[in-house]
C-alpha cells in the first residue's frame, strides 16, 4: 500500500508541473501559473483533468475554497469509460492528506455535498422528456467518504450524521427512480443497509396503493426495518389489501382495464370482461399477499387469518392467504394457534384445509397434538387423515405407540377409510431417531383394525419382495376391516388381476387378511431391495 509521504510526493509532483507551466495554454500564458476556477471548471472534461485536480486538492499552496471546488469538480466530472473516476480520485486523495488539513476541506465539502442531496429531484412536465437526475454522484461520493476503509475520511460526527440524514432523505424523495437507476456505482441496498435502521423507517410511507415496487420495499423493511417500521409497513400492506378487496378498487380499476383493451384492440364481452376484471384483482392481491409473506408483522397475520377464515371469499384467494402465513404465526400466541385449528377443522375445500394444516405443522408439536388428536373423533376421514398426517410430521419414532394408540378403536372405526391407512403407514416409515418397523411390528397382529393396518401399510411404502415373508404370516387374519362410505375414495378395495387373464379387476377388501393380500404383496412383489454397499447389480 502506497504511504501518505509518498503519495505526497506523487501528488506534489503533478502540482509542481502544473506550476511550471508558464507558457502552456492561453490561461496560463495569461496569469503565469496561478490557477482559477475556471481552469477548475475546464479540466473536468480534459484527459489529464483529474491529474490536475488531484495536485490542486492535495496541496496547500492553493486556497481553502480553490481545493474545494476542485473537490466539487471531481464529483460532478462525466463518466469517464463508463465510471466515474473522480469520485475514486477525489476520496483516494482525502485519505493521503493530513487530518488537520483533511478536516478543513471536508467542513467545506460536505455542506455542499448536502445541499445537493437535498435538492428536488427532477418531476416530469407534460410533452417534454424528464431531466436527467444530477444528484447520484453526491449521494455515491458521500457514500464512498463514510464507508472509507483506508482512513477515516469524515472525522466530526455532527456532519457524519448531517451527511447520513441527509441521505436518508435523498432516498426517499424519489426512492422508486432511485432504486432503479444503474447509473449510480453504489446500490440503494448497498446505502440502506450501510445506514441501517433508521435509512428504512420512511418506507411505510411509501407503501401506498400506488406503489409500483411493494414486494422491494417490504423486502427492505424486513430486512433492515427495525420493530416500528415494520408494524407501521405491515399495517399499510393490510391497507392495501382491503383497498384491493374493495368495491373502490372496481371503480378505480374498470376505467383502466377498458381503456387497455381498447388500446390493444380487443373487444370482450361482458362475461369475458368480468372474467379479467376477477384475475386483475386476484393478481394485485397475490401480489399484497407476497409482500406480506415476506415482512409478516401482527396487521398482517391478523388480517390473513381472517381472510382465509371468510367463507365468501374463493377457495383460490383463501389458499394463497394461508400460505403468505408461512412462518408467521407466533408461536407463543394462543389465538394464532386456536385461529389456524379452527379453519383446519372448518368445513373447507381440501386446498384450504392442506394450507390450514402446514401452518398446524410449524407450531411447537407440545402445543397443538392434543388438538389434533381431538380431530381423529371427527366423522370427516380426510380431515382425520390432515391432522394425523400433521402429528406424524412433528413425531419420531418414539411417539408411534402414542399415535396407534389414538386411532379409532373397533366400535369406533367406522369411517375409516383405506387410504388413512395407506398415509399413515407412508408417513410412519419416514419417522427418525429409531427404526419404524420394528417399532411397528406389536402393531401388526394385535390392536383395533385401524391401527393394523396402518402400521401393516408400511409395507404398501417401504416393502420389497424380500419382505414378503414377514406379512405371509397375516394374509389368514380375518379380522375385519373398517367400513367407509363416505364416498367413493374411501372404500376399501384394491384392484388385482383376474385369474387366468392380464386384465385387472376391483376387489372389495373385508379382512385384514385380504387387505394384505390384495394391497400390501402385490405393492412388494415389484419392487426390489436397496443394494448394500459394494453389492453389484
Amino acid at each position: 500500500m502506497e504511504t501518505v509521504e509518498r503519495a505526497g510526493r506523487r501528488v506534489g509532483a503533478a502540482g509542481l508541473l502544473l506550476l511550471c507551466l508558464a507558457t502552456a495554454g492561453a490561461g496560463l500564458a495569461t496569469s503565469g501559473c496561478r490557477v482559477n476556477e475556471d481552469d477548475i471548471h475546464r479540466w473536468e472534461t480534459t484527459a489529464h483533468g483529474p491529474d490536475k485536480l488531484r495536485a490542486v486538492l492535495f496541496h496547500d499552496k492553493y486556497d481553502s475554497s480553490l481545493r474545494v471546488e476542485a473537490a466539487t469538480s471531481l464529483i460532478r466530472m462525466k463518466p469517464r469509460q463508463g465510471r466515474r473516476v473522480g469520485i475514486g480520485i477525489m476520496v483516494e486523495t482525502l485519505a493521503t492528506m493530513a487530518p488537520e488539513a483533511r478536516q478543513s476541506i471536508v467542513a467545506a465539502l460536505v455542506p455542499s455535498i448536502i445541499a445537493e442531496l437535498r435538492k428536488p429531484p427532477p418531476v416530469a412536465q407534460p410533452g417534454q422528456p424528464l431531466q436527467q437526475d444530477t444528484s447520484f454522484p453526491y449521494k455515491d461520493t458521500a457514500y464512498a467518504m463514510l464507508t472509507s476503509d483506508r482512513t477515516v475520511i469524515i472525522a466530526d460526527e455532527g456532519l457524519k450524521e448531517g451527511l447520513k440524514a441527509a441521505l436518508i432523505d435523498w432516498a426517499m424523495a424519489d426512492f422508486e427512480h432511485r432504486l432503479e437507476d444503474r447509473s449510480q456505482a453504489y446500490g440503494m441496498e448497498q446505502l440502506l443497509r450501510f445506514i441501517g435502521p433508521a435509512a428504512v423507517s420512511g418506507l411505510p410511507k411509501l407503501m401506498t396503493r400506488e406503489a409500483k415496487r411493494l414486494d422491494q420495499l417490504a423486502s427492505l423493511v424486513a430486512e433492515y426495518g427495525d420493530p416500528p417500521t415494520k408494524e407501521a409497513a405491515s399495517a399499510n400492506l393490510v391497507a392495501i389489501a382491503r383497498f384491493v378487496t374493495s368495491s373502490e378498487w372496481t371503480t378505480v380499476k374498470k376505467p383502466e382495464l377498458q381503456a387497455a383493451n381498447a388500446a390493444s384492440k380487443l373487444d370482450p364481452t361482458e362475461k369475458q370482461f368480468e372474467a379479467q376484471l376477477a384475475q386483475y384483482q386476484e393478481e394485485e392481491l397475490f401480489r399484497v399477499f407476497g409482500s406480506m409473506k415476506k415482512l409478516g408483522g401482527r396487521p398482517s397475520v391478523d388480517f390473513l387469518l381472517g381472510f382465509a377464515a371468510n367463507k365468501d371469499q374463493p377457495e383460490k384467494r383463501r389458499q394463497a392467504a394461508l400460505a403468505a402465513l408461512e412462518g408467521r404465526l407466533d408461536r407463543n400466541n394462543p389465538s394464532d394457534i386456536q385461529r389456524i385449528l379452527e379453519i383446519a377443522t372448518a368445513d373447507a375445500p381440501d386446498a384450504v384445509l392442506d394450507q390450514a394444516f402446514r401452518r398446524v405443522g410449524e407450531m411447537p408439536r407440545e402445543l397443538v397434538v392434543e388438538k389434533l388428536y381431538g380431530l381423529f373423533k371427527t366423522d370427516k376421514w380426510k380431515i382425520r387423515r390432515a391432522a394425523a398426517a400433521t402429528i406424524l410430521k412433528m413425531s419420531t419414532v418414539k411417539h408411534i405407540d402414542e399415535f396407534m394408540s389414538r386411532l379409532p378403536d373397533s366400535k369406533d372405526s367406522k369411517g375409516f377409510a383405506m387410504p388413512e391407512a395407506l398415509t399413515y403407514g407412508a408417513a410412519l416409515g419416514d419417522l427418525k431417531e429409531g427404526s419404524p418397523v420394528e417399532a411397528l411390528k406389536k402393531h401388526f397382529a394385535a390392536g383395533p383394525a385401524a391401527a393394523r393396518t396402518s402400521a401393516i401399510a408400511y409395507y404398501f411404502t417401504f416393502g420389497t419382495a424380500a419382505d414378503l415373508p414377514a406379512v405371509k404370516p397375516l394374509e389368514g387374519d380375518t379380522t375385519r376391516v373398517p367400513v367407509c362410505e363416505a364416498d367413493p375414495d374411501c372404500k376399501w378395495a384394491c384392484e388385482v388381476q383376474k385369474e387366468g387373464s392380464t386384465e385387472r379387476e376391483l376387489r372389495d377388501v373385508k379382512t385384514v387378511g385380504e387387505f394384505v393380500q390384495y394391497c400390501i404383496e402385490p405393492a412388494m412383489q415389484d419392487r426390489k431391495p436397496e443394494l448394500e454397499k459394494g453389492e453389484k447389480k
